[in-house]
Order: structure tokens, then C-alpha cells, then sequence
């Protein structure tokens, strides 16, 4: 059953602005959860984006139908949000940008991007010949939202895609296989992008046994969670010069000032940015005015992923 109110916290005057025309019934506020709440009673919470796990604790005490998220991630929502708690990630805002981005960094890598950079830098002319992205074989280790935009923008690049998901199944696009195979797939993949959410399971899958099934030269895009990879390993084959690594997430978080990562040819690092481009406010905005229309029609919310 519907209702005649929703009232809606923002973090900031950037999404409300982004909102736009507010429908009847629907009201917002503006509240970055560091304050105290505007209201004991809020129907949908929009927390910070980038903000962590640890601002949840601000909703002690506050009645929230939803809590909306404006990432995709929910790794340690569930250990963090207080009891009675509704939480949705922000599935259908981060894709397309995430994607993106995963390309950027692959034909930055594999065209030398970053070494021509450096050479303008110098003032030098410093032609190479580096591989290509056609005709490489790209292995997609997850294949949900991200991993599926990812395919599709690869299309276009004449390359071999090769899908791998939590459990083989096939899908309109072709078969997808289960991430128990990927000891006899990584050594067939000239590229290898991760894209798995963050779990038990997933924490360190990037290890040294990952990486050593890797032919020489390959390289390892990690779009995922900093945490999905063992940073470790991830130095040692770096250093060795026997892999290369285009990484938008790292562990710890930011990476410090003068990391080993940092110096490394083979290494190229983007500050975790995958979705922090033009298109998120007004793909959030969006999501947002769907769940506040559905719930004053009495909908479900979508993109549900945690109960506490």
C-alpha cells in the first residue's frame, strides 16, 4: 500500500540539485550524517558517496524505510548497519562509467600511454611498439552489471572475450564459465579484468597462484575492491617485470604517499574513479526519484541486497 509523504535525505546540495523537479509528496532534506538527523522518522537515507561503511552508524536511533546507497559495493554493510535496516546499492549508475574506465586503463596499457607521458614530459620523442588490443583474448572475471558493460564496449576492439562468473551457465551472449575454472583459463588470457564484488570468497582471489598461472606479459586490470587483490603478490610479479597491472582500487586505501606501487613502468594506477565521472549525479538522481515514486505507490524498492 502507498503513502501520501517520502521523505528523503540527501548528503549534499549536489544530488538534491540533481534531483530536479521533486514530485507531489515527495520531500528532501539535506543531511550528511555527521549532524544530527533532521527527523526521527526518514523514509529514504542517502548516505555520502565514498563515505564508508562507518557513517551507518549514525542511523542508531533513526526510524529509515531505505537506506540508498550511491555505490555499487556493499562489502561490510551488512556488519555496520544497525539493526531494522533496509540497504540498496546503486546498481544502474556506475556501469557504463566503470566500464569506461576498465577500457581506458587496458589501451593505456597495452599502447604505452603512460611511457609516452613521461617522454612528452622530458621533452623527448620516444616512439614504441607495444601490443594491441585487438586480437588479445580478455578474460572477464565477473560478470554482472560492470562486467557485461565492459564486454560490450569490447566488441568493437576485435578481441576474444571470455566470461567467468561465480557458476557456469549460458546466457544470450554465450557461456559463461564458473570461477572454479580459472586455473586452466588464465593461462590462456592476454588480459584479465576483475570485477567481482568483495567477499569472503573473493579477498586475495588476485594472489600469488592467480598471477603465476599468467603468461609473461599479461595484463591484470582490477576494477573490483582494493582487497580482491593480495598487494604483496601483486609487488613481487610487478617488480620481477613479469606481469602488468592497471589497478583503480589497491590495498590499503588511498595508497600512501611514495608506495612501491607508484614507481613501478608496469604499473599504472588510477585513484579509484570508476564511477566518479559526469554521469553519476544525474544516474543517481534518477535511481533516487524511482524509489521515492515507488514507494508512494507502495512498490518494493529495488537493487535490495542487505536486511539486517
Amino acid at each position: 500500500m502507498g503513502q501520501k509523504h517520502v521523505l528523503v535525505s540527501v548528503p549534499d546540495a549536489a544530488l538534491r540539485e540533481a534531483f530536479g523537479a521533486v514530485p507531489e509528496g515527495v520531500e528532501i532534506v539535506e543531511w550528511d550524517m555527521a549532524g544530527p538527523p533532521p527527523a526521527a522518522s526518514i523514509d529514504i537515507v542517502v548516505p555520502p558517496y565514498m563515505g564508508g561503511t562507518g557513517l551507518l552508524a549514525a542511523l542508531n536511533g533513526v526510524t529509515a524505510r531505505l537506506v540508498q546507497s550511491q555505490s555499487i559495493g556493499f562489502d561490510g554493510v551488512a556488519d555496520a548497519l544497525p539493526p531494522g535496516n533496509v540497504f540498496a546499492n546503486a546498481v544502474s549508475v556506475h556501469e557504463t562509467s566503470t566500464a569506461e574506465l576498465a577500457v581506458a586503463l587496458i589501451l593505456a596499457s597495452q599502447r604505452g600511454l603512460p611511457e609516452f607521458v613521461r617522454s612528452a614530459g622530458q621533452g623527448t620523442w620516444a616512439p614504441l611498439r607495444r601490443p594491441s588490443l585487438a586480437d588479445r583474448t580478455v578474460l572477464l572475471v565477473g560478470h554482472g552489471g560492470v562486467g557485461k558493460a565492459i564486454e560490450e564496449r569490447l566488441r568493437g576492439f576485435e578481441t576474444t572475450v571470455v566470461r567467468v562468473a561465480t557458476r557456469a551457465r549460458e546466457e544470450a551472449g554465450g557461456h559463461v564459465h564458473g570461477i572454479d575454472e580459472l586455473p586452466s583459463l588464465l593461462p590462456q588470457a592476454d588480459i584479465v579484468v576483475v570485477g567481482v564484488p568483495l567477499s569472503a570468497d573473493t579477498t586475495h582471489l588476485i594472489n600469488d597462484g592467480f598471477l603465476s598461472l599468467m603468461r609473461d606479459g599479461a595484463l591484470v586490470v582490477n576494477i573490483a575492491r582494493g582487497a580482491v587483490a593480495d598487494t604483496r603478490a601483486v609487488l613481487d610479479h610487478a617488480r620481477r617485470g613479469r606481469l602488468r597491472f592497471a589497478l583503480d582500487v589497491t590495498d590499503p586505501e588511498p595508497l600512501p604517499d611514495g608506495h612501491p606501487l607508484f614507481d613501478l613502468p608496469n604499473v599504472l594506477i588510477s585513484p579509484h574513479v570508476g564511477g566518479a565521472s559526469s554521469a553519476m549525479l544525474p544516474r543517481m538522481a534518477r535511481l533516487l526519484r524511482r524509489q521515492a515514486e515507488g514507494m508512494l505507490r507502495g512498490d518494493e524498492p529495488l537493487n535490495v541486497v542487505v536486511r539486517t
